[in-house]
């Protein structure tokens, strides 16, 4: 009997499973702007032609939890993955807390979404530099070779010290207000020499170059340091996903872990200090990497 429930399980799970990346597969073909054909299925199910039936608003909630517009992000399959979870363990608990889960992924991507945005503007700032020195030393005016060159990749901010350097406003101060972006910190060197070129007639192109430099030296630098970083983030990663393992290695074995995490007391408190455990493991890894982080900007300022 036992036996018979767990493959109900499994065979439920799977099945959810298979609907959900169906549903989710076409959802992304069509793009969701099928109008009539949304219609026509209102229609078939039972539902009033003006109003959206219970799964609609459903899809459209999961929707509007996605990264991107039009397009499944990783955040959002933690709910899914939680429903079959729960179906396979027979519990709410995997779906209760699915939402939390969904809430620390989406933090994470946009950590890594702002560190990577982070990386492009030193490198635009970087090629911004290079650049102006470049026409600066082929006989351009300050205010030309800017204009010239432009400042891509910087927004309002950018735009707005090409609107400076074309009607003759304050150059200066716009580099800085855009050196406040993250990753922008180095036009407050390049806003330093260019008042300091302007007002006492100093070199300017040596001055960008070296600030070109620096900045390359730094970026260097940085790219070092996570790759020493890359194996002890792979051994965190590595330690993370071997409770996962367990449970699959666990359940091909016919011990059926679920059920005694999910449904037994013993089970509920090695759920619990393995949770407690998992946080502080990423916990203690994520500090040791912002140290090392902490660490590398001390160096290079």
């Amino acid at each position: 009997m036992r036996a018979r429930r767990r493959a109900v399980r499994w065979a439920l799970g799977l099945a959810a499973a298979a609907v959900l990346c169906a549903g989710a597969a076409g959802w992304s073909a069509g793009g969701g702007r099928d109008v009539r054909g949304r219609r026509r299925a209102r229609e078939l199910l039972g539902g009033e032609p003006g109003k959206a039936v219970w799964w609609s608003r459903w899809l459209g909630w999961w929707r509007a939890g996605c990264r991107g517009r039009g397009r499944i992000g990783p955040e959002a399959w933690c709910l899914p993955v939680g429903l079959v979870i729960g179906v396979l363990g027979g519990s709410l608990v995997p779906v209760l807390v699915s939402p939390a889960a969904g809430f620390v992924v989406r933090r994470w991507l946009a950590a890594r979404s702002a560190e990577r945005e982070r990386d492009r503007r030193t490198a635009e700032v970087i090629g911004l530099c290079t650049a102006v020195a470049g026409e600066l030393r082929a006989g351009r005016q300050p205010d030309r070779a800017l204009l010239a060159t432009g400042v891509p990749g910087l927004g309002e901010e950018g735009a707005a010290v090409v609107a400076a350097a074309r009607y003759g406003g304050d150059v200066p101060r716009a580099l800085r207000t855009a050196a406040r972006l993250p990753g922008a910190e180095g036009l407050t060197g390049v806003a330093a020499c260019w008042q300091v070129a302007v007002q006492g007639g100093a070199g300017l192109a040596s001055g960008l170059e070296r600030i070109a430099d620096g900045l390359r030296a730094r970026r260097d630098q940085r790219e070092e340091l996570r790759a020493q970083l890359a194996g002890p983030r792979a051994t965190a990663l590595m330690l993370a996903l071997l409770p996962v393992a367990g449970l699959v290695m666990g359940g091909a074995l016919g011990a059926d872990p679920l059920r005694v995490l999910l449904h037994t007391p013993a089970g509920w408190g090695c759920l619990a200090v393995g949770g407690l455990l998992e946080w502080g493991g990423m916990a203690w890894t994520a500090r040791i990497v912002a140290d090392a982080g902490d660490e590398e900007k001390k160096g290079g300022a």
